[in-house]
């Protein structure tokens, strides 16, 4: 009788536990990408062969938390479920216990932006929800479809399809939720302070338009009343077709007073040519690559900023979408 209560009780828990985790990386999978690319590199598991597998892997990883954590709830397939589950923490509780130990990728985006633990809180986070995933293992007979099997089933594959289209959309165009520092509302200034007393690191940090001649002109972005930065964080990765469109929105905002700003953290050997090529003659500033990926996830990608606020964010597939 215990262990049929027990098993009820971290049926519900596990199963919001993982439709949670799952929704707030669905909604932004390439956070989760960066973060394996992260995991794979050299300093980490020297695994590098797997970097061009980071996105198909960690959409794969993304669904099937949720999809898992809904079987889990609706009691479709408990031994498939509740063994693909252990399964999956033993994944979660090896990397994060390798960051714990080893101090290595220090935020493991368990939760993706939406809430951030430490190597150290994450890793006994796995632990004690493993105890849990264990007492499911020892009570699976408890685990029965809550209204019936049909039931369970439509449910589980809506959840997968619909998962996928999330999946789809937010590849297409940009995180359907936003949950980092840079949201559209986000003072910048404002995110780049130290609170006094704390050694926190503020929420907005290396982030710059450091340009060869003129120095940082971060301030001068931060005052403007209209300012668009053209985000390119990587001209190798760059989309070429998307240069062409945002160039012809930089040159439709500039018509309409925008200062305008290209930040990259690619090395610009010949800037006038470049500039030329990609049809941006503006502003060139270079920026930490980390800190552009978490602007916006785009390559390349636009950002409007009114007196130092963000107000507006547009994958370049959405140039046309722009709102000057």
């Amino acid at each position: 009788m215990i262990l049929k209560m027990l098993t009820h009780i971290s049926r519900v828990l596990v199963g919001l536990l993982f439709i949670y985790s799952g929704f707030v990386k669905l909604v932004d999978p390439i956070g989760s990408q960066y973060k394996f690319q992260e995991y794979f590199s050299e300093g980490v598991l020297n695994l590098e062969f797997l970097i061009p597998f980071a996105l198909p892997f960690s959409i794969l990883l993304i669904v099937a938390e949720l999809v898992l954590g809904i079987m889990l709830l609706t009691g479709y397939k408990p031994k498939f479920t509740v063994w693909s589950l252990f399964s999956l923490n033993l994944i979660f509780l090896f990397l994060t216990w390798y960051s714990y130990t080893y101090n290595k990728v220090t935020d493991c985006g368990c939760f993706g932006d939406a809430l951030k633990l430490t190597p150290k809180e994450t890793f006994y986070k796995n632990v004690f929800f493993m105890i849990f995933i264990v007492i499911l293992i020892l009570g699976i007979k408890y685990i029965k479809p809550l209204i019936s099997n049909k039931i369970a089933s439509i449910t589980t594959f809506i959840s997968l399809f619909l998962s996928l289209v999330v999946v789809y959309y937010v590849l297409q165009h940009l995180p359907i939720i936003d949950f980092r520092a840079y949201a559209v509302g986000t003072d910048i200034a404002e995110g780049m302070r130290y609170q006094e007393g704390s050694d926190d690191v503020p929420p907005i940090h290396d982030f710059m338009i450091e340009t060869d001649e003129e120095g940082d002109k971060l301030e001068e972005m931060l005052a403007k009343e209209k300012a668009m930065l053209v985000i390119i964080y990587n001209f190798n990765k760059m989309d070429k077709e998307g240069v062409s469109e945002v160039a012809k929105v930089a040159k439709k905002a500039k018509e309409q007073g925008y200062e305008i700003y290209v930040l990259t953290a690619s090395y610009i050997e010949d800037l006038a040519a470049t500039q030329k090529e990609l049809q941006l003659p503006y502003t060139f500033g270079f920026c930490d690559e980390t800190a552009l990926k978490t602007v916006i996830r785009a390559n390349p990608g636009i950002v409007t900023v009114k007196k130092g606020i963000i107000t507006g964010k547009w994958n370049w597939t959405d140039a046309n979408d722009v709102e000057l």
